[in-house]
């Protein structure tokens, strides 16, 4: 699956369609991952209902994404846990796309959004990006930004983003899941600027 890029065109999507339902049997990488998280297999078939559910994660993802804007009220462990917050649901849009259960999704990824790439990018979502990668395992889990988990007020490693930095990277995957998902933008989204 590797090989795979992006569908957008119908017959495209019924192609990549067609090999997710073959799972879990010809993915080795899936299966690989499986084991490394200690996650239950699962068959992965794509449905109305996870479509559904998949354009309202990304919408909800964009709406998130106000929350990055420089006049965003918070401050720097505020801006990384909504950070983390807009890719999980951006990388949960294209899962459910794909075939994921959203149960599943809660139990095995919950808020890893270093699991959530890894489960992405072998199913078809190919997003390629050592920084975006570097930002998401800073991210995992995201609940560490959350003040309300800060131990005596210290600040887990921030690897040396800058908020700059953080809005492209996660505009750049937002906009790669919307051109893999083939959802539709939102009329009021609004990139952080």
């Amino acid at each position: 699956m590797n090989n795979l890029v992006p569908a957008t065109s119908p017959d495209e999507k019924a192609a990549v369609s067609a090999v997710l339902n073959s799972l879990p049997h010809d993915n080795s990488a899936l299966a690989a991952l499986w084991k490394i998280y200690g996650a239950e297999p699962v068959r992965l078939v794509r449905t109305q209902e996870g479509r559904k559910l998949s354009l309202a994660r990304y919408h909800r993802a964009e709406e998130f994404m106000s929350s990055l804007a420089r006049d965003a009220p918070g401050d720097w462990p505020d801006f990384l846990y909504s950070t983390g917050i807009v890719v999980q649901l951006a990388l949960s849009s294209h899962l459910l796309d794909v075939g994921f259960p959203d149960g599943w999704c809660a139990r095995h990824i919950s808020l890893n959004v270093d699991r959530s790439l890894a489960y992405a990018n072998v199913t078809a979502f190919g997003y390629d990006c050592a920084e975006t990668a570097r930002l998401i395992q800073v991210l995992a889990p995201y609940w560490k930004w959350n003040r309300r988990h800060l131990m005596g007020g210290k600040h887990p490693d921030d690897g040396g983003f800058a908020p700059d930095k953080v809005r492209t990277l996660v505009g750049g995957l937002v906009d790669h899941v919307c051109h893999v998902t083939g959802h539709a933008r939102s009329r009021r989204r609004a990139m952080p600027s």
